[in-house]
């Protein structure tokens, strides 16, 4: 199924809120879990995800949702999340991700990570214009949301900033530079924090810093318990 087949396929309301509750979530879920959280049969649900699962815009696999394993444990229920796949469409025919790559590639060679970061952090700033820093994680999770970063919290004290102090962090589930990022990590990386940095500000209770994960965006947000 090409892109333009795959991303129709979200066409239908229902689905399309289905699909968007798997990938929310960021985990394995099964068919009643999504039915419930949708609004929507169970029977109706497992149609819409298989779907999903056609177009390639859903990885399947299973697993016993009891938690328990042996006799008694019931049969493995098929479980969705979010391919890693990306999808993309421009009409008429673009390419900009090779020219990224490409990009990437004479800055990484030229050494010029530092110029870089600064262009990035540059813009970070022009998209936040006059507005103050962000004052706290809340307002920072919904410029992240509107760029596309995908935010959640972990709760205060899954992590701990440079001083040891138990701080709240905001990851982010989608990394907009995915693709340039696998093959140039440092190099996109790094310009991707400087361009949060810009965009969220350095002045304020909000702070950006790299903290990569697998599957994850290679930087996080936090700010200090007591001023959340």
């Amino acid at each position: 199924m090409d892109d333009i087949d795959a991303i129709a396929a979200l066409q239908d309301p229902v689905r399309r809120r289905l699909y968007e509750y798997v990938a929310a979530q960021g985990r394995e879920v099964g068919r009643n879990e999504a039915a419930e959280a949708t609004g929507v049969a169970r029977t109706l649900a497992a149609h819409h995800l298989d779907r999903l699962a056609e177009a390639g815009l859903l990885d399947t696999g299973s697993r016993r949702l009891t938690g328990r394993s042996g006799p008694g444990a019931g049969r493995p229920a098929k479980v969705y999340t979010r391919a890693r796949a990306e999808r993309a469409v421009s009409l008429p025919a673009r390419d900009y991700r090779t020219a990224a790559e490409l990009l990437a590639e004479a800055a990484e060679q030229a050494g010029l990570d530092a110029g870089l970061c600064a262009a990035a952090r540059r813009r970070g700033e022009a998209l936040r214009g006059s507005a103050a820093p962000c004052g706290g994680l809340e307002e920072a999770m919904e410029t992240l949301a509107a760029r596309g970063y995908e935010p959640h919290l972990e709760a205060a004290g899954s992590a701990e900033d440079a001083a040891g102090t138990a701080a709240a962090v905001v990851r982010m589930r989608n990394c907009p530079f995915h693709a340039v990022a696998e093959r140039f990590p440092p190099l996109v990386c790094g310009m991707n924090l400087a361009l949060l940095e810009g965009l969220l500000g350095t002045g304020g209770p909000v702070r950006a810093r790299m903290a990569a994960r697998p599957g994850e965006c290679c930087v996080v947000v936090e700010a200090a318990a007591e001023v959340l």
